[in-house]
């Protein structure tokens, strides 16, 4: 579930459990419960890799336009800080319309965040040189800090006690326009996000990603072409336009770039950075300053841009054409209030101890209690079958995960439901000898596993195989009777091409048919009772009619008999005369 705070989440209608995010989350962030993908809060540094690589897209980032048009409603000015990374994103001719832009959102100043790389590239390159040993590592991406707090927080002592270019220049902006000002920062970075809310003195008050920013033009239906030109209300100073690329803050810094220099080094991408932790130990070792970038060729190649078409040297290019192209603003060696203090810590805590015997018995119960079964593929996210054993004791992870082992269960099954069928299935080989029978089988033709190996024949007709085996039929289904077992069966029997096998399913019909053929005879005995019963019917109406009509008659004569003695009896009386 996610909380309010929470920046980077699953949308779980999108969310296909295929564990590429268990596979490339640096730090173990994301958890599966119930078959599903959450991103846990507590661990995630926000670096954004899940979001970029989840080909489904179902890692998504908190979406803070609204919070920001709020802001923009409310009492005193806000200002808005751009990362140096947006010429990679935005066409030269389109450059020079973003402040115009940004003002007719509603932003009441309008400044590039390399402003206040200047000063923390001063204060990174001065805390070095006040160092005699060890590493000294660049803060300025925060992916970086939370990476190395997690990964090897014993090496946190090594970052440099310098906050960001983004907190530095928010920071710079509050004093310049007072207490009342509040800032927007827009880049292409999501750890911002979580950055911003970690300091208790909020000097951030809102975070967007280009991606937001564009999806933000497109609502309000502004378009950059429509606009004119106009500068930024600050340009900074030195070389500072160049931090978003890998070697931009050592050139900031005056510090030497080249890539053979024994004291500095620049390295982008997860895997160098992983690598350089590695090989470094605690820090103590060389003395060099550090320039990491989480992502691969810097923030350029940030995870919440819009989606592009240039490369990313092609972005790189332009990051460069647009430094060079502007006048350098003069420098100044004083370093701002609030910027050389201890960048936020994540306070990861501390992990529960590994209980042994709970991980052997979840190996065991995944069938891995032998090393030699553990095959360490990776399938389920996790590099080492003990490290899947691990998350799943920490309930980060579900047994079911494992792809071989729910391949196994899935043949268990299958093998059980073969098993225990009540029908009689055999398999046989491409030369039609018996590869195996099930139960049921050998109880139907009296036979035993002794016969695996043997053709067909030895048991039954195979002339319904050798149709199947020859071409002939692709498929076959009879009611073939087997006088010398002394039953019927219904008999299927099919091809399995790529294995060149071919299964036999019998299906005892002998009892159906015996009560069948009982049922018959039944309906037959019926119909005749009811065919004798409808004779004797019609003969008994035949009868009753010619004994009601033989009763009828003589019932008329009986009548006409005493009509005609009534009248002999009583004849007719002749009229008196009438009187004279």
């Amino acid at each position: 579930m996610q909380t309010p705070s929470q920046v980077v989440f699953t949308n779980k209608a999108r969310c296909r459990d295929c564990y590429r995010c268990i596979r490339i989350c640096p730090v173990h962030a994301i958890g599966i419960r119930d078959g599903q993908a959450y991103v846990d809060p507590q661990k995630c540094i926000c670096c954004g890799t899940c979001i970029r690589e989840c080909p489904q897209k179902a890692k998504v980032y908190r979406n803070d336009v609204d919070r920001v048009r709020d802001l923009l409603h409310d009492v005193g000015p806000t200002a808005v800080t751009v990362a140096p990374s947006f010429a990679a994103f935005f066409q030269p001719w389109q450059q020079t319309r973003l402040p115009s832009a940004l003002r007719k959102l509603g932003f009441a100043f309008v400044a590039e965040t390399s402003v206040g790389a200047y000063p923390v590239a001063q204060a990174t390159r001065k805390y070095f040189d006040q160092c005699s040993q060890g590493a000294c590592i660049s803060t300025s991406c925060p992916a970086v800090v939370g990476f190395i707090e997690r990964i090897q927080p014993q090496l946190a002592a090594s970052l440099a006690p310098v906050v960001s270019p983004m907190i530095a220049h928010a920071r710079m902006l509050k004093n310049k326009l007072g207490s009342g000002a509040k800032v927007v920062f827009i880049g292409p970075c999501v750890a911002k996000k979580a950055e911003a809310d970690r300091y208790p003195d909020k000097p951030i008050d809102a975070v967007l990603t280009f991606q937001e920013l564009a999806e933000w033009f497109e609502q309000e239906h502004l378009k950059l072409d429509n606009l004119e030109e106009s500068p930024f209300d600050q340009q900074p100073a030195g070389w500072a336009r160049l931090f978003a690329l890998a070697g931009g803050a050592l050139k900031t810094a005056s510090e030497n770039t080249d890539m053979l220099a024994e004291n500095t080094l620049a390295m982008s991408g997860v895997e160098e950075i992983r690598e350089w932790i590695a090989s470094c130990g605690d820090g103590k070792g060389q003395h060099v300053l550090v320039e990491p970038l989480f992502c691969r060729q810097g923030c350029i190649n940030g995870p919440a841009v819009p989606e592009q078409t240039l490369s990313v040297f092609q972005r790189r290019k332009a990051v460069l054409d647009y430094a060079a192209n502007l006048p350098v603003v003069e420098a100044t060696e004083v370093i701002p209030a609030g910027i050389t203090e201890k960048p936020y810590l994540l306070n990861p805590g501390v992990e529960e101890p590994i209980n042994e015997e709970v991980i052997r018995m979840i190996l065991e119960m995944s069938g891995k209690k032998d090393p030699a079964d553990q095959l360490n593929c990776g399938a389920c996210g996790y590099s080492t079958c003990r490290q899947q054993a691990i998350a799943v004791f920490r309930q980060m992870a579900e047994p079911e995960m494992c792809i071989p082992f729910m391949r196994r269960l899935a043949e268990q099954k299958t093998d059980k439901i073969i098993d225990t069928s009540p029908n009689g299935i055999v398999i046989l080989d491409e030369h039609l000898g018996i590869l195996s029978m099930n139960p049921s089988f050998r109880r139907m033709f009296m036979c035993s596993t002794a016969l695996c190996g043997k053709h067909i024949s030895t048991l039954i007709d195979p002339d319904t195989f050798e149709k199947v085996s020859s071409g002939q039929k692709e498929r076959s289904q009879a009611l073939v009777e087997h006088k010398k077992y002394g039953m019927v069966c219904h008999q299927i029997v099919y091809a399995l091409p790529q294995e060149k096998q071919f299964v036999g399913i019998f299906v005892d019909m002998t009892q159906s048919l015996a009560e069948r053929r009982q049922l018959d005879e039944l309906r037959s005995q019926t119909l005749q009772q009811a065919q004798n019963l409808l004779s004797h019917q019609i003969d008994m109406a035949r009868r009753i009619a010619q004994f009601l009509g033989e009763s009828s008659a003589q019932g008329q004569r009986l009548v006409d008999n005493l009509m005609q003695m009534a009248q002999e009896k009583n004849p007719p009386r002749k009229p008196l005369a009438p009187e004279q």
